[in-house]
């Protein structure tokens, strides 16, 4: 029986591929939508028609500014208003969209920068003092500033103006000082927009970067073009069978920077000309509050978000019965989540596949009976995938066999950005790309991860390269080697520790080498624990062996203690 019988009824085995760009899909959306509403922020809304216009006179601002075809221009930004206009505005000119964490810290940034050479940024105002701290020949010379408190509704906007000490904290949080930079409003607010006659980019053009941190090392810029971004977006459309044009309301509660929120709200949300609400980071009380003024439909998010979402609404008895497309990705989804939302929405929760390279979803369960929690569930319209021996991917394993996951289809990226060695090992003829994650498949089709080949760590649905912390680590004076792996945590899928020798016995301020990493990594990577070892394991060449240092952990990781000396 063909994997294509357990889609939901309706949903094609096939989509029909994009041959234009996204520009074609924003103006579609805009041209459909109309006056209806696309973005709300805090109960301050945008219609298409509004935000059509911003998107063109930010372009033209943009061009006036010197961004032309192929530049790349930085977005650091949380979920907002100008999010979505600048990221629209980038790709009509052409240009690419180079994404980034806005809690990355300078010594982070500085990476990325050096990377891809983005002589533009558009950046949130409390972010900006990171990027004057690059060395002036990576730094870029215009820098664009966004005050998200200009956004908010009138009346919040007069409420944070309270000489209260709570609301200046709260300000604070949310806007900052951003000198030498040019502000965002002075770009979109009365300005004229882009001649349409302005060239528009190809459908296999360049349209973003996403760096990922891959299976090794530093992060490496994910190549996506329009046509793999829109493909995606249509595959997404077709998955959620049902679902309605201008009649969907969006939580985007997952980062925009990240390429599962990119795909879900950036393109999937603005091509069905959905309502969409942004979240600048998740907060429980702000999600319940929206809810109870307009509740969603579609709720996409990482398990932690499902649990913490369900367990206020039913405290609270604010309904979610609304939410009838919920998708969970990025970790693996406990059945305990599964029945505790499904308790308090309207749908089925279903998890799915992706990757950064496959920008990024490959692999879905159906919104349907047939669906199969514990699995990642079956390939996507237009999507194929096959299972191969670990060490030779030109064998494919028996069915039920464990073997890594490959992948192919019109979402499959263009390789990595100025790395082509990386590129060559990714994607194999036939631009198969290799997933690095050990799966199993049933006769049925449906998918199981059971291990990762790459020693990534996935925590709370980011990725942590555990060289990245390891070179941190290893770089306080007092440490003298370290292992960085991920352990297992129902709250968060793994949680990221450290196993540290230090260069003189009990001669390492544990507080002291935390506050270290804090200033060099953003939150999600610094370890939770530290565990002081005498030595580490090794192989014949003096390589840390993280698969024995995870053994070692495993029997250590019980203790409550915070910190861990064996």
């Amino acid at each position: 029986m063909p994997f294509t019988d357990f889609y939901q009824p309706g949903v094609p085995a096939q989509i029909e591929l994009p041959t234009d760009s996204l520009v074609e899909l924003y103006e579609t959306a805009v041209a459909g939508g109309g006056e209806s509403i696309a973005l709300d922020f805090f109960g301050k809304t945008t219609s298409y028609r509004t935000l059509g216009e911003q998107i063109g006179a930010a372009a033209e601002s943009l061009r006036q500014l010197g961004v032309q075809a192929g530049d790349r221009v930085a977005l650091i930004l949380p979920n907002c208003p100008a999010h979505v206009i600048a990221f629209y505005a980038i790709i009509r000119l052409g240009a690419v969209v180079v994404e980034h964490n806005p809690l990355y810290t300078p010594r982070e940034l500085r990476h990325l920068f050096e990377d891809h050479a983005a002589q533009v940024a558009i950046c949130w105002d409390s972010a900006v003092p990171k990027l004057h701290e690059l060395p002036e020949d990576i730094a870029p010379a215009t820098i664009i500033a966004v005050n998200m408190i200009e956004d908010f509704p009138r009346r919040l906007r007069l409420a944070l103006k309270l000489p209260l000490p709570s609301i200046r904290q709260r300000r604070a949080k949310l806007s900052g000082k951003a000198a030498g930079a040019i502000a965002w409003h002075s770009l979109i607010d009365h300005r004229p927009a882009l001649s349409p006659d302005h060239p528009r980019p190809d459908v296999h053009d360049l349209a973003a970067i996403q760096y990922t941190s891959g299976t090794t090392g530093l992060p490496k810029g994910a190549m996506l073009s329009h046509y793999n971004l829109y493909a995606n977006a249509r595959q997404g459309a077709a998955w959620m069978h049902g679902a309605m044009d201008r009649q969907e309301i969006f939580y985007a509660v997952l980062p925009m920077f990240h390429s599962f929120g990119m795909t879900l709200f950036l393109t999937y949300g603005v091509l069905k000309q959905a309502t969409i609400h942004l979240f600048p980071t998740f907060d429980v009380d702000l999600v319940m509050t929206a809810a109870k003024r307009q509740p969603p439909t579609v709720f996409c998010a990482v398990p932690p978000i499902f649990e913490k979402t369900a367990l206020a609404a039913r405290k609270r008895h604010i309904s979610l019965k609304s939410a009838k497309y919920c998708i969970s990705g990025a970790m693996t989804l406990p059945e305990a989540t599964v029945e505790l939302w499904e308790s308090q929405s309207g749908g089925l929760l279903v998890e799915g596949y992706g990757m950064t390279e496959a920008s990024p979803v490959a692999l879905g369960n159906p919104f349907w009976s047939t669906r199969r929690t514990g699995t990642i569930g079956i390939p996507f319209p237009s999507t194929s995938m096959k299972v191969v021996d670990v060490d030779d991917p030109s064998i494919e394993v028996e069915q039920g066999q464990r073997g890594e996951l490959l992948l192919a289809g019109p979402q499959i990226f263009q390789g990595y950005w100025h790395n082509p060695s990386e590129s060559e090992a990714a994607l194999l003829p036939g631009r198969w790309l290799r997933t690095g994650d050990i799966v199993t498949q049933d006769a049925d089709g449906f998918t199981t991860i059971v291990d990762r080949k790459k020693e990534l760590i996935i925590t709370g649905g980011f990725n942590v390269a555990p060289s990245e912390v390891e070179q941190v680590i290893k770089s306080f004076p007092d440490v003298a080697d370290a292992a960085v792996i991920g352990l297992p945590d129902e709250r968060v899928g793994e949680r990221v520790v450290a196993a540290v020798v230090p260069r003189a016995q009990g001669n390492l301020d544990l507080a002291a080498l935390r506050a270290f990493c804090h200033e060099r990594l953003t939150g999600y990577k610094v370890p939770r624990q530290f565990f002081i070892r005498e030595s580490l394991p090794t192989s014949m060449l003096g390589k840390v062996l993280r698969a024995q240092v995870r053994s070692q952990l495993e029997q250590l990781s019980d203790a409550t203690a915070s910190d861990q000396v064996g």
